[in-house]
């Protein structure tokens, strides 16, 4: 054998074997039950196995469960239909009239009962009234017209020159407009000379005065602008022209 040949042959031997040494220190790097990240540097554990220290520790999943192969929280779940409590997966006791909730976690009353306890009670619905697509609170509410005392829906008394609202909370009704409400009734708004009604008149007098007038106690009292002046943007007061300056009632040249 010559020389060079023999020199070939020790070096394509080392190729074929600085692989597998390198896999073989490479893989002594990583403890016992753990394999090389798919990505970046560093290693994994094995799936049903969790990283303690620098070992890799067999996952301990209770009965009724399943492993999440996560490297975050117990690294396991509980079956639909049961529930973790102190550790282990119990299953979750539905009553009658109950089903498992969508994430199969917990439970929900069938339509016509709501949840009590841990049971599931009917729905007793009054005389107008109607059912509601939820199984907590009363589970029904009143028709259009009536007001829920109790467990009864009671007809509300609108008085006269008013009017029902679609509001669930409050009296139920509202005056109409050019009336306010004072105490159960609705009682009209005198607008004084000069005045006109408000948009919303369940609070303060129910009027404004007209551009040029002020409040008075009952009534709308003109402006009066002295010389050199004009109404502000208000209406109800005024302001000096310029270069003048206002000194108390009349407008003057500083």
């Amino acid at each position: 054998m010559s020389p060079l040949y023999r020199i070939c042959a020790l070096v394509f031997g080392a190729f074929l074997v600085a692989p597998a040494a390198f896999a073989e220190s490479s893989s002594a790097m990583f403890p016992e039950n753990a394999h090389a990240k798919s990505y970046g540097t560093g290693w994994e554990c094995n799936p049903g196995y969790r990283q303690v220290e620098n070992s890799c520790a067999a996952l301990e999943v209770p009965a009724n469960a399943f492993p999440t192969n996560a490297s975050y929280g117990a690294g396991w779940e509980c079956k639909r239909g049961y529930q973790e409590i102190s550790g282990t997966c119990t299953m979750i006791n539905v009553p009658a009239h109950g089903h498992l909730n969508v994430y199969g976690d917990g439970w929900d009353c069938d339509r016509t009962y709501r949840k009590v306890g841990k049971a599931c009670e009917a729905i007793n619905v009054p005389d107008n009234g109607f059912l509601l697509d939820s199984s907590y609170g009363s589970g029904w509410q009143c028709d259009h017209g009536f007001r829920a005392i109790g467990e009864a829906c009671v007809s509300i008394n609108v008085p006269e020159h008013g009017r029902l609202t679609d509001a669930y909370f409050g009296p139920g009704w509202v005056c109409n407009r050019g009336y306010r409400a004072v105490d159960e009734a609705c009682v009209a708004i005198h607008v004084p000379e000069n005045g006109y009604l408000e948009d919303v008149s369940s609070y303060g007098r129910g009027w404004k005065c007209e551009r040029g007038f002020k409040v008075g106690e009952n009534s709308c009292s003109p402006v009066t602008v002295p010389d050199n002046a004009h109404l502000d943007y208000s209406g109800t007061e005024w302001e000096c022209d310029r270069p003048y300056r206002k000194q108390n009632d009349r407008c003057a040249i500083p």
